[in-house]
C-alpha cells in the first residue's frame, strides 16, 4: 500500500522515493474499484497526494497520473466549467514552468462524452506535454514519448467476501453506469423481438441522465421480462446481481477498455460483446466458453446465439485471468512513474542517473 507519511525516507535500496499526485479523491465506498485496488498495489516507494485543483496548484510532488483528464474541468453549471478551465490552464503553465512530468493511464482513446471547445484544446495540450503513456491492455497503439504496459487488473479478490447466487436460467444482465455510448437502448430494443422462451433482462445502475432513466423505466412497463434497479449498487449487491445472471450483455458502441467486461469474468459469468481488438484478445486470453463476440449491430438473433453459445461452450470452471494479477502492477507504475521523471529531464538511461541527485532535482522542482 502507497504510504502517505510525508516524512517517509526511501529504503536502502538506492531507489528514489517520489511523490504523485493522483487524479482521483480519497477513496470512499463509492469509488472505482479500479483506483482503490491501484492504490493499494503501488510500491512503498511511492507517496500519494490525492486530486483537487488547490493540491495540484499548490503542494509539492514529483509526478501527476492522470486517469480521465476530461473530468478534472468540467461541472454541472457553466461559470463551473469555465472556472474548472481557467484552473486547468494555470496548472499546465505550473507544469511546464517545473518541468513535472505527466503519466497518463489510456483508459479511453477520446472522451465519451465530448466537451466544448476550450475543454478538447486543454487536452490537447496535455496529450503534448505527457512524457509516459500507461496502456492497459496489448492492442493500444503505442503513443510517443513513450508507452509502457500495465494490464487492467481483475475483481477476483475485490469481490471475493461477497456471496454469490446461482445463475437464474435466461436471465441476461447489463450493468454499470447507464451511458449512451453503452447501447442500452438498442439491447432494450432488441429485447422487444426475442422470443426465446424463458428469457428476462434485469438492467442494474445508475442512469447518467434523466433521460436514460426514462428510457429504461418505459422499457420495464411495457416489457415484464425486463427489471431494473436503477441506482449505484453496492459491492454485495453487484456480486449477487451478476453472478446471478446467465449471460452479460455489454452492447457498447464504444469498447477499447471495459473494467465491466473483466467484473463480470472475475464474477465467473460469460459475457456477450462487440467485436474489437481488445475483446478479441481477451477472448484469448481467458479461455474458451467465457467470452463471444458478434459483429455489427446487436439484435434479437444476435442475444439468442449468444444464449445458446454460453449453454454449449464447454469452459473451465473459471476464466484465466493470472495475467492480470494486481501484485505487479505497483512496481509497473513506479518504473513509469521514475521513467517520466527521467525522461522529463533528457535522460534515457537508468544506469546515467544518481539516485540521491534525482531525489534532490525532484524535491526542487516540486516546491
Amino acid at each position: 500500500m502507497a504510504t502517505h507519511d510525508q516524512d517517509a525516507q526511501a529504503p536502502a535500496t538506492g531507489k528514489p522515493l517520489l511523490t504523485v499526485l493522483q487524479q482521483f479523491n480519497a477513496p470512499t465506498p463509492k469509488t472505482n474499484p479500479y483506483l482503490v485496488q491501484l492504490l493499494a498495489a503501488l510500491s512503498p516507494l511511492v507517496r500519494v497526494r490525492f486530486w483537487s485543483l488547490r493540491t495540484a496548484l499548490l503542494s509539492r510532488y514529483d509526478v501527476v497520473h492522470l486517469h480521465w483528464p476530461e473530468y478534472t474541468m468540467r461541472h454541472a453549471t457553466a461559470l463551473g466549467r469555465a472556472l474548472r478551465q481557467c484552473a486547468v490552464a494555470l496548472l499546465l503553465l505550473r507544469w511546464t514552468v517545473l518541468r513535472t512530468p505527466i503519466v497518463r493511464t489510456l483508459h479511453n482513446l477520446a472522451p465519451h462524452e465530448q466537451g466544448g471547445a476550450v475543454e478538447r484544446w486543454l487536452l490537447r495540450r496535455m496529450d503534448r506535454m505527457t512524457s509516459r503513456w500507461i496502456r492497459i491492455n496489448e492492442t493500444t497503439e503505442p503513443r510517443a514519448p513513450g508507452t509502457d504496459t500495465a494490464l487492467h487488473g481483475h475483481y477476483v479478490d475485490w469481490f471475493a467476501p461477497h456471496p454469490q447466487g446461482r445463475p437464474v436460467a435466461g436471465r441476461l444482465l447489463h450493468f454499470g453506469l447507464i451511458r449512451p455510448y453503452k447501447g442500452v437502448e438498442g439491447l432494450l430494443t432488441s429485447m422487444a423481438g426475442l422470443t426465446e422462451p424463458g428469457c428476462s433482462l434485469r438492467v442494474v445502475g445508475n442512469p447518467a441522465s434523466p433521460q436514460m432513466r426514462t428510457l429504461v423505466e418505459a422499457a420495464c412497463a411495457r416489457d415484464p421480462r425486463v427489471s431494473a434497479l436503477l441506482q449505484y449498487v453496492d459491492d454485495p449487491t453487484l456480486a449477487l446481481e451478476v453472478s446471478e445472471s446467465e449471460l452479460v450483455v455489454l452492447p457498447y458502441k464504444e469498447m477499447h477498455n471495459s473494467g465491466t467486461l473483466l467484473l463480470a469474468l472475475s464474477l465467473g459469468r460469460p459475457v456477450l460483446v462487440p467485436r474489437t481488438a481488445n475483446n478479441a484478445a481477451v477472448a484469448a486470453e481467458v479461455g474458451p466458453g467465457w467470452v463471444f463476440m458478434y459483429e455489427g449491430e446487436l439484435d434479437a438473433q444476435v442475444i439468442q446465439w449468444g444464449l445458446a453459445q454460453a449453454r454449449n461452450t464447454p469452459r473451465a470452471p473459471t476464466p484465466d485471468l493470472s495475467r492480470r494479477d494486481w501484485s505487479q502492477a505497483g512496481q509497473l507504475h513506479y518504473r513509469s512513474y521514475l521513467a517520466a521523471l527521467r525522461q522529463r529531464r533528457g535522460q534515457t538511461q537508468a544506469a546515467d542517473t544518481d539516485p540521491a541527485r534525482d531525489r534532490r532535482a525532484a524535491d526542487n522542482r516540486s516546491r
